[in-house]
């Protein structure tokens, strides 16, 4: 079939700057957001922003480019529930190290079921640091989370519970290693409390007391409203999401695959909370690579579990504007 749009159907550019929008919903470090975007009448450019405020945080930028990874992965499955395959150019130009992806040659194919449930899935996903309930995972539910993610070219490793007990004794040290480290401590501050309207950690998403975790998630310095209740998260499995290589590419597609993991695991009812913090220390990475035999490099620990339902859960972190995040300027004269 051509690229051309079928007379049933919206343009192209239409659906181009509506799934940049989608993607916006995508999870990232920090909730930055990083992703900037440009729609162009035929193509879909993918540039990444470096924030000041992670320069302690994610030095090399791996987190930021995993994170629009993220967004480039919802924004690909909102134009397959349109109709519309592309090809992905990742990291096309060496020039422009902060253009992450273009999107060229556009067919229309017909709409993707699947792909119209994990936009439907996109609009509840969020994160929910709370313990999660007593109902154990089932593991073909885990299969079906591995394939989603080997699908999009990323590794995810669950970890036995001696490997557990590791994870939980790393990030007990990385938070150790970051509240010692000023600079650190400041980011985070300013990513809950002083971030701009539409990003950051506000009260409500962050937990009132230190909830009772096997793995301790990140210390944010600051106590939130989101109550923790009783629990503990005995029945969570924990895993690692990771590859062979550690270059600008893989953390691209890792993000990529941390989007279709947690989109397969909101549709089967699962909770998913990304620990970042235990790779943000060098040193307990590398305790995470020893998790993985030496055999690849981790981008992120995951906890997975069936959230529990008895409290209500956190609301959805903020957003920043569409005009902010997608770029239309070069559609001036084209329908859009």
């Amino acid at each position: 079939m051509s690229h051309e749009t079928p007379a049933t159907d919206r343009p192209l550019t239409t659906a181009l700057t509506e799934a940049a929008a989608t993607s916006g919903r995508a999870p990232s470090v920090h909730n930055t957001q990083p992703w900037r975007w440009k729609v162009l009448p035929d193509a879909l450019e993918l540039r990444m922003v470096r924030d000041p405020q992670l320069a302690a945080t994610d030095p090399d930028a791996r987190l930021t480019v995993l994170s629009c990874g993220a967004g480039l992965h919802h924004a690909r499955v909102a134009l397959a529930a349109e109709g519309w395959t592309a090809l992905v150019e990742r990291l096309p130009d060496p020039k422009q190290p902060e253009l992450l992806a273009r999107l060229t040659g556009f067919r229309h194919t017909g709409a993707d079921p699947d792909a119209m449930r994990l936009v439907q899935c996109m609009q509840v996903r969020h994160t929910d640091r709370r313990p999660v309930s007593d109902e154990p995972v089932p593991a073909p539910a885990l299969d079906e989370i591995a394939k989603a993610t080997d699908a999009e070219g990323g590794r995810l490793q669950v970890l036995r519970s001696d490997q557990v007990m590791e994870l939980a004794a790393a990030a007990a040290q990385a938070a150790v290693v970051a509240a010692a480290e000023p600079e650190l401590r400041e980011e985070l501050a300013y990513w809950t409390s002083r971030a701009g309207p539409g990003t950051g950690l506000p009260p409500e998403v962050l937990p009132e007391q230190a909830a009772r975790t096997t793995v301790p998630g990140r210390d944010f310095g600051r106590p939130g409203t989101l109550p923790v209740g009783p629990g503990h998260d005995r029945a969570a499995v924990y895993a690692i999401l990771w590859n062979t290589d550690d270059e600008p590419d893989n953390w691209l597609r890792a993000g990529e695959a941390l989007s279709a993991a947690w989109l397969a695991a909101t549709r089967l009812g699962l909770s998913v909370v990304p620990l970042s913090g235990v790779v943000e220390v060098e040193g307990t990475r590398q305790t995470l690579r020893g998790l993985l035999a030496g055999l690849g490099f981790p981008y992120l620990a995951l906890r997975l579990g069936i959230a529990d339902l008895t409290h209500a859960g956190p609301p959805h972190t903020p957003r920043l504007p569409t005009g902010q995040v997608v770029d239309t300027s070069a559609l001036r004269g084209e329908a859009a």
